[in-house]
């Protein structure tokens, strides 16, 4: 059982930079037991946990890791909690996003390096509603995944590639998977190897690799390289709500379209989806006038 001890260029909100990672409550791959943040991976060492927590009268991080990919884990964790990132290089255009950042001095973006693990889910949360995506997330990792190292024993690490291409049909239409997430999900997996080189690449070329498999879209590849990457300008397009959100916060008006976000969000270039990170945490969001969208389950047809 490994363990590391890191101290932080700067602030660090250790629950919101990694809670990004989470896939609904209830993630098998991820947990908060106190003040301590549990991640199931599987790293190119093979299946590890991590365990994190925060020390706030000394400012350190300490982490302990489990399974043969516990060192691959610990080597990574302070890409994984930004220290290769500048919060700073944003400019803020609004005083909106001047308060968000000055309230949440301590959000970093996550590096997690590992491709799959944030596109598989991200491919189940296409088109439905985020319920429905981790209910799917759960079911499949819970029936097909396997036991986390480490001492929690609920945690379950994702399948291998190969694990996930033998997942039979039926399966995947039970957790309420369509053929046509299952299908990308399936292309991906089958060229896992050259999924996980765009973690080594820079925004451009990575979102080319991963929109280069059937079924992977601009939404789906700048939700996966965020988490990936760490990336600051990867601003997720085709959203149902994140435009609506982005234009009330910023202007007051309803009904914002991806282009108007685009143009409001045009002078943090370079860092649009950092900025639009801060303007969700400011909390300024449209009040609901419709009922919320029903959640539908494919696996009663």
């Amino acid at each position: 059982m490994p363990d590391r001890t890191w101290v932080p260029p700067g602030p660090l909100d250790l629950h919101r930079t990694l809670g990004v990672l989470q896939r609904g409550p209830g993630d098998p791959a991820f947990a908060v037991r106190g003040g301590e943040l549990w991640r199931a991976s599987r790293t190119p060492q093979g299946p590890g946990t991590l365990c994190v927590a925060a020390r706030p009268a000394d400012g350190r991080v300490e982490a302990e890791a489990w399974g043969p990919g516990a060192e691959w884990l610990l080597e990574q964790l302070p890409e994984l909690l930004g220290e290769g990132d500048d919060p700073e290089r944003l400019t803020a255009r609004h005083r909106l996003v001047h308060e968000a950042r000055r309230r949440h001095p301590g959000v970093r973006l996550a590096r997690t390096g590992l491709v799959l693990e944030s596109l598989i889910p991200s491919v189940l949360e296409q088109k439905v509603t985020s319920d429905e995506a981790y209910r799917a997330w759960r079911l499949l990792l819970q029936r097909h995944g396997e036991p986390a190292p480490g001492p929690w024993e609920r945690m379950r690490v994702m399948p291998e590639p190969r694990g996930w291409a033998l997942i039979p049909s039926w399966e995947w239409h039970r957790a309420g998977v369509d053929a046509k997430r299952s299908g990308a999900i399936l292309r991906a997996v089958r060229a896992a190897r050259r999924m996980e080189e765009a973690a080594r690449m820079d925004l451009a070329e990575a979102t080319r690799r991963l929109m280069a498999i059937p079924g992977i879209g601009p939404w789906t590849a700048a939700e996966t390289l965020q988490r990936t990457l760490g990336a600051p300008d990867a601003i997720t397009v085709g959203d149902l709500h994140l435009p609506k959100i982005i234009g009330y916060a910023l202007t007051g008006r309803r009904g914002t379209t991806d282009e108007e976000m685009l143009d409001l969000l045009a002078p943090y270039e370079g860092q649009r989806h950092r900025a639009a990170r801060l303007i969700l945490l400011s909390g300024r969001v449209p009040p609901r006038r419709a009922p919320r969208f029903p959640v539908g389950d494919i696996a009663r047809l």
